[in-house]
């Protein structure tokens, strides 16, 4: 299979997913939070009314075979709505929308990998002695879905979900032809990152891969720093990496991603000469920006949307007051800065004032757009619409190819922005049929903004950007 990433709105070919399981239908509310979801969702509604819905658009676009003809059919109740779930007869199981828990129940039918695997968890989870040898007895497909959702179809609970599988963008990122593997800040995500590690150096999918997987070490000795050490620590999460040309990565460092990490990421990749061209910008460190994505994403080469606080006019009102400005220099915390390092003159990076001028930089150096470069604003920069629908994911869109884009359906103000700047939105509920009868087709979109239901989904803190691996994009 070939892997190849180089921007953030090539054509959509292959992407990896997980769909909401039964371990998120378990998350109580004392725990909610520690498993870094706002609140406890309602499963049936988040599969039925919500992602599937996104799982029949992916597959529209990356693998109509499986989908076209047998849209009634899926949703019958009388199938049990198998064919979204993995481990069932029926499951579609795409080779273009891939499915974790079917990469790891592949290779947990190799022993060795089944042994170091179920060792692994059980270190991670302080699992019992027994624990681990009725995890040894399971099937693989059995014992997939107990990594995942903590629980099996004949057992109690062993150990917590990974209720934040869902947001498979967060576990890795293809970098052209290299994939790079998170190391996540929080414990909630940590066996995430440890079955991904297992299934990208082991699944024969990834095989001609291996060598080109890139790994984070740890700052040495780390394990004599204090446990509070932010600068020292390596984390990263993938939301904060995005790939926005063949030679150009932009890494944010935030909540989840540390300036270590960064540094790491950067200096790899150079050294490699992956690319040539590195973006690091500092965020807030707040749990409402947790990655970069949460605040901007690209929808074609000239248009971005931006949480309009980020913005080049924003920036320049508040810190234009001269005593406010020194005030804010004490607490860099509360602004964002950006640095740009090349690799053939690495000791002079460029600085960026703002969001909004990187933004417009990408567009024009990288993408060599000529014209008018587009910003759209979360909540159409109307306060207190701007912060509350980038709270609910009004900047983390997926683009399935350059301006056509998917987001959620309540954010109405920033729907309202897209309008303005010639977008068409189309309710996905609306669009399903008229691909289904012919009426529309994938590659006749164009500008097109399409709605998922998400009234469930937006309360899992992560929209379509987070919800997506990009495997595979084509060149634009």
């Amino acid at each position: 299979m070939q892997i190849k990433v180089n921007s953030e709105i090539g054509l959509l070919k292959k992407v990896l997913v997980h769909s909401p399981d039964s371990g998120i239908g378990k998350v109580i509310p004392s725990k909610a939070q520690d498993w870094l979801f706002e609140d406890i969702v309602h499963l049936d509604t988040i599969r039925r009314k919500e992602y599937d819905y996104y799982t029949k658009l992916l597959l529209y676009f990356l693998d109509p075979s499986l989908i076209k003809g047998r849209l009634k059919s899926v949703d019958d109740p009388k199938n049990n709505f198998h064919f979204y779930k993995p481990g069932k007869p029926g499951f579609h199981n795409s080779k273009n929308v891939i499915e974790i828990q079917e990469l790891l129940a592949d290779i947990l039918q190799d022993s060795a990998i089944r042994k170091k695997l179920v060792a692994s968890v059980c270190a991670i989870e302080n699992c019992s002695y027994r624990t681990q040898e009725l995890l040894l007895k399971q099937q693989p497909d059995e014992l997939a879905k107990i990594f995942i959702s903590g629980t099996g179809n004949n057992l109690d609970m062993l150990f917590p979900p990974v209720p934040n599988f869902i947001f498979t963008r967060d576990i890795g990122i293809v970098i052209n032809d290299h994939i790079l593997l998170n190391k996540p800040a929080k414990k909630a995500r940590l066996r995430e990152a440890l079955l991904m590690k297992y299934i990208f150096f082991n699944h024969p999918l990834f095989k001609q891969y291996r060598s080109r997987i890139i790994e984070l070490a740890d700052s040495p000795y780390h394990f004599l720093l204090p446990v509070d050490a932010d600068e020292y620590n390596v984390t990263l999460e993938g939301g904060d990496v995005m790939v926005v040309s063949r030679e150009h990565v932009v890494i944010g460092i935030s909540e989840r991603t540390s300036m270590a990490a960064a540094q790491q990421v950067a200096t790899i990749l150079f050294k490699k000469n992956i690319v040539s061209k590195v973006t690091l910008v500092q965020i807030p460190q707040k749990r409402e920006y947790m990655h970069i994505d949460t605040i901007f994403t690209q929808v074609k080469k000239n248009t971005w949307v931006l949480l309009g606080a980020f913005s080049k006019k924003r920036t320049k009102k508040e810190l234009g007051d001269v005593i406010l400005q020194q005030i804010e220099d004490q607490k860099p915390e509360t602004t964002v800065s950006i640095l740009q390092f090349r690799k053939n003159n690495i000791a002079k990076p460029v600085r960026f004032s703002s969001l909004e001028d990187l933004l417009t930089d990408i567009s024009r150096k990288d993408l060599k757009v000529k014209g008018k470069i587009e910003i759209i604003h979360s909540g159409n920069d109307e306060f207190p619409f701007d912060l509350r629908e980038q709270w609910t994911d009004s900047c983390n869109l997926l683009a399935l190819k350059d301006g056509v884009v998917v987001g959620y359906d309540r954010n109405d103000k920033t729907l309202e922005a897209f309008r303005r700047a010639g977008f068409r939105i189309i309710d996905v509920k609306e669009l399903l049929p008229l691909m289904e009868n012919g009426t529309l087709k994938p590659e006749k979109l164009n500008n097109v903004f399409i709605t998922i239901p998400s009234a469930e989904l937006s309360r899992a803190r992560g929209g379509f950007h987070c919800m997506s691996m990009p495997l595979l994009r084509a060149d634009i």
